[in-house]
């Protein structure tokens, strides 16, 4: 019994070791944003047309029309609240620029110690931020590329890290009928350490020894880490089933640097171009997933002929995290 207790401690501990779970930081960088594409099962490196295709493939830049703008609320877990901003604008032959601002709230959380488990009366937060600007041009008629670079900060309550990251990528056009292939690079980036004054300590070298200096200052030192590294490639394919009805499959495999391999697919069956309904899967094969099922309804209204407003919402299941909800509101002059 004693072996098989061991031999299952080691194993775990291999799995674990495997998987990387839990060794980076910047994990908000990695919160889905879009509506739509997370309706979809997060199946986006093939995708473009919105300002908030560039946070899974930088090159959808390159195809956006005129000027685009996206902006989405998520309900994340425990009350956070996380907000999603990009705006992209097409120049012409110059290019397309753009401007993508995350945020992400805890709230106030009261301060709890082993000496006062029930609060200590004062309270705290978690604050996450990144800005990037982007580029994205079209090569040829059929590829497109991408950069975005960032700047991120993560901060609880006195301490805190901050660095850079690029995201990068690109997309090829395979057939007439608009089948495209992407590949991206998400949070490509600087280590970070914390650092602050919740770190300063008063420290007693020998507590054996009375008559010294018990309170001596000192500082505990933080591990440096790295951001959450994502490769993503995947295909997305339009369907033209009828005159006003289309339906348009997508298909990712991921890679990351902090857990398992998995795909990720998805569909939408779109009709007089104007409303949508969605539905996918996320993280397939992945190992211990926490649910997986994603659904999602959109519109898209043209106003004046001169401007477009859409509205998307996605269900996406977590399992025993429950459901989170998605709100994206977009713009297109």
């Amino acid at each position: 019994m004693k072996r098989v207790i061991y031999f299952s401690i080691l194993f775990s501990s291999i799995v674990l070791a495997q998987s990387k779970v839990a060794t980076t930081i910047g994990q908000f960088l990695k919160i889905e944003p879009s509506a739509k594409i997370s309706a979809f099962g997060g199946s986006g490196t093939g995708q473009y047309g919105t300002a908030s295709s560039l946070f899974y493939n930088p090159a959808s830049l390159g195809r956006i029309q005129n000027i685009d703008a996206d902006f989405s609320i998520v309900n994340w877990f425990a009350d956070i609240k996380y907000n999603y901003g990009a705006v992209a604008i097409n120049t012409g032959e110059l290019g397309t620029f753009a401007l993508q601002i995350i945020s992400l709230n805890s709230g106030e959380i009261p301060v709890r110690t082993v000496e006062m488990p029930l609060g200590t009366g004062e309270k705290y937060s978690v604050t996450n931020f990144a800005l990037g600007i982007g580029y994205g041009r079209m090569l040829t008629d059929r590829v497109s590329v991408g950069l975005i670079v960032s700047y991120f900060n993560e901060t609880i309550w006195h301490s805190s890290l901050n660095g850079f990251f690029f995201n990068f990528g690109v997309q090829y056009q395979i057939n007439e009928n608009g089948m495209t292939f992407g590949a991206s690079v998400s949070n490509y980036g600087t280590h970070g350490k914390f650092s602050g004054t919740d770190l300063y300590i008063n420290y007693d070298f020998d507590p054996r020894k009375f008559g010294d200096n018990d309170r001596l200052p000192a500082e505990l030192r933080t591990d440096e880490f790295t951001l959450p590294t994502i490769f993503r490639a995947g295909l997305s394919y339009p369907v033209k089933l009828f005159d006003n009805y289309k339906l348009i499959l997508s298909v990712d495999a991921l890679h990351p640097n902090d857990n398992y391999e998995s795909i990720a697919l998805g569909g939408e069956l779109k009709f007089f171009d104007s409303f949508s309904i969605r539905g996918g899967y996320r993280n397939l094969f992945l190992v211990d997933r926490e649910g997986g099922l994603t659904l999602g309804a959109g519109a898209d209204v043209n106003v004046l002929n001169s401007y477009h407003l859409r509205f998307d919402y996605s269900w996406v299941d977590y399992g025993r995290l429950k459901a989170v909800h998605r709100i994206t509101f977009g713009l297109n002059i």
